[in-house]
């Protein structure tokens, strides 16, 4: 079994459908290789990303960054991670409520420090809230999994 790890912070209504969402489409029907685990940023160790064989990170874009929960489990986890987790598969989904650019960058630098490989485009859910963002991560959620449970990422 492979284990996909989803480190999400989700502070409002929307986010949390995103959540949802992510885990709906890592477990659907047909994956079958593939747990699921899902936490909030503040939860997070390195512990458990180290079990992972792959992270999805969600994050609002707060002020033009990451959330400051994400940049919390970054600030507590990077160095235990550093060197351990190189070649890590992510994917990265960003709510954002002008153009997510500074977020995008900030996780990308981070995430490279680490030498983890993007295993998906970004996913850029942005402007107003609208009902496609939903499926849009939940095929982020299937699409990550199934790439795990065949061994492409």
């Amino acid at each position: 079994m492979k284990k996909l790890l989803i480190i999400a912070h989700d502070p409002s209504p929307n986010l949390g459908v995103l959540r949802q969402a992510l885990i709906d489409g890592a477990q659907a029907s047909g994956i079958e290789a593939v747990t699921v685990a899902s936490l909030s940023p503040f939860d997070t160790r390195s512990d458990d990303v180290l079990a992972a064989d792959a992270v999805i990170l969600l994050t609002p874009e707060n002020l033009g960054y990451m959330s400051g929960a994400l940049k919390d489990f970054f600030d507590r986890c990077f160095h235990d991670l550093e060197g351990r987790t190189d070649a890590m598969p992510y994917a990265l989904l960003i709510r954002a409520g002008h153009d997510g650019t500074g977020t995008r960058r900030a996780v990308e630098s981070i995430c490279s420090g680490l030498s983890w490989n993007r295993a998906q485009p970004v996913l850029l859910c942005k402007g107003p809230w609208q009902d496609i963002f939903e499926d849009q991560t939940r095929e982020l959620g299937m699409t990550v999994a199934a790439g795990l449970e065949a061994g492409v990422i």
